[in-house]
């Protein structure tokens, strides 16, 4: 039977109210300000509920409003990242901030649009739930994965990150990535809404068929759940086995409008040499990682480069900084000067014996693309220059046994650099990061969650240093072993396991957002056979 739905005025405000309902769940449920991570199961279920039965453009319509609400609320940063330390008036930061969330909730429009049009009821009011089920997390991971890689990709906060802070239920990201727990997520979320559904009183399809569906689905959330539980229990016996690293991150909480500053550079450089130097007499440390553009300076030319060489040669351990570096390409007509934001590791003989520069530049934050268009946006650089991104994920080599994949910043959001760098060798990752940027808002709370990530997809440990926080030690099953708070000064030590053997995920589950993406043609073609 063919029916088109036509909404009343009651019946709109329902699916506003579901587009809402949802958006807050979800802000609810992600990492920053609250994090209750259970929401994660129900957040989506108004959502896809309204989805079932709205028509496609309506669908799409109330998918783009929630999108738009929980992006706000979520990406509120971006105000402060380019009012306060970008130089943008407030009604462009606000503007730039709303933009952002508009584009984050295309995504969700589009989700929305293709769930009614595949899986929706507007046509068939009697349609099994059963397709929406399986539909709704191959849409939501693609879209995932797409959002990953245009326009350079903006991942930030997918689904699956919200459940950071429960390691036993996140081991299967070293299957599937992260992806894998957003399309759990999902699905979980479509079981509660046929479980609902099933209450109706008049149902006239196949009851035993679908029951075999859903029972797939069912026992897809207990292979990934179950995995991940097995796994979080058999992981300390793998590290009984390993190799323990003593490792110091080094939190120097210098502010960001006084970093760069020439008259404030040797004074920075200080901070970090003088808590470096109180952590090596109470620890026996063979590296000291200070955060992302530790050195506000180009060592290559700065005498305060010897200063730091010194303090390395004195103490007799390595060192992994950040710092702004730069090459001189000679040609015919004249030299072309590239910069990079760049870390550097550092002998204990006080000699730079490696050097990485960040692949994933932060557009309008490291480069302005089109600048020559958009001249108003200049002063979101002034402060760091136009970086050039880096082409190498080899990692860095500390004697014969530590190799490190070093993620500047925002790369730790990009699950693909970290898995190439382990690809490439590395045994243990580090992200150096400054998340002066932020203020005191949610995005530091944030950034950390989706590094935790990083750690378990690859089974890799994870020293992460940032300027003024959150610094932490991550061992290779997701546990965060120490961590400061934000804006403080402080100096860690611990101890992290050293894994060499790579996951499926390194292997070849980074590719499953990728597959997801690609079933979605597939999806649509074998809808238009059968309407």
């Amino acid at each position: 039977m063919n029916r088109s739905f036509r909404l009343g005025p009651a019946r709109k405000w329902h699916f506003l109210a579901a587009a809402l309902g949802s958006a807050f769940l979800l802000f609810l449920a992600l990492p920053g300000y609250f994090g209750w991570w259970p929401l994660l199961f129900i957040a989506l279920v108004p959502l896809l509920t309204a989805a079932l039965y709205l028509p496609p453009l309506r669908s799409g319509c109330m998918g783009l409003f929630a999108g738009l609400v929980c992006n706000i609320l979520v990406l509120h940063w971006i105000v402060v990242v380019l009012g306060r330390y970008g130089g943008l008036p407030p009604w462009l930061s606000v503007s730039a901030m709303v933009l952002l969330a508009l584009y984050m909730g295309l995504y969700l429009a589009l989700f929305c649009f293709l769930l009614s049009l595949l899986a929706g009821r507007y046509w068939q009011k009697e349609r099994s739930v059963t397709a929406l089920v399986w539909t709704a997390p191959v849409l939501w991971v693609g879209l995932e994965y797409l959002r990953s890689v245009l326009f350079s990709g903006f991942p930030w906060l997918d689904l699956g990150y919200g459940l950071h802070s429960q390691p036993v239920l996140i081991q299967a990201a070293d299957l599937g990535g992260h992806h894998l727990l957003s399309f759990a997520l999902v699905l979980a979320n479509g079981l509660v809404v046929s479980v609902i559904d099933r209450q109706r009183s008049a149902i006239h399809w196949n009851i035993s068929m679908e029951r075999r569906v859903l029972l797939m689905a069912c026992c897809f959330l207990v292979f990934v759940f179950g995995y991940s539980v097995v796994r979080y229990r058999v992981m300390p016996s793998f590290f009984r086995q390993s190799l323990l690293a003593e490792i110091s991150v080094i939190q120097g909480n210098v502010a960001q409008d006084e970093k760069w500053l020439p008259e404030k550079k040797e004074k920075t450089v200080a901070v970090y040499e003088q808590l470096s130097q109180g952590v090596l007499r109470e620890k026996t440390t063979e590296l000291v990682v200070w955060p992302e553009s530790a050195l506000p300076f180009y060592p290559q030319k700065d005498p305060l480069a010897q200063r730091v060489a010194d303090m390395v040669r004195a103490e007799n351990v390595y060192l992994l900084t950040g710092a702004p570096t730069y090459s001189v390409t000679p040609s015919a007509e004249e030299k072309t000067v590239e910069y990079f934001n760049s870390a550097l590791l550092i002998d204990p003989a006080g000699v730079v014996i490696g050097s990485y520069a960040k692949q994933h530049l932060v557009p309008y934050g490291e480069y302005v693309p089109l600048r020559k268009y958009m001249p108003f946006l200049a002063p979101l650089v002034e402060s760091v220059g136009d970086f050039t991104a880096g082409v190498s994920s080899q990692p860095l080599a500390m004697g014969n046994h530590l190799k490190l994949g070093v993620l500047i910043c925002f790369e730790s959001i990009f699950p693909q650099i970290a898995r190439d760098e382990v690809a490439s060798g590395a045994n243990l990752l580090v992200n150096l990061t400054n998340d002066a940027w932020y203020g005191r808002t949610s995005a530091p709370y944030q950034s950390m969650a989706m590094s935790v990530f990083r750690a378990v997809e690859t089974k890799r440990s994870l020293v992460r240093a940032a300027n003024t926080g959150i610094s932490a030690f991550v061992d290779p099953a997701g546990n965060v072993l120490e961590k400061t708070d934000i804006f403080t000064a402080e100096a860690l030590s611990a101890q992290v396991p050293v894994l060499e053997k790579n996951t499926v995920f390194v292997r070849s589950g980074h590719l499953f957002g990728t597959a997801c993406l690609a079933f979605t043609p597939a999806l649509l073609l074998f809808r238009k056979r059968q309407v």
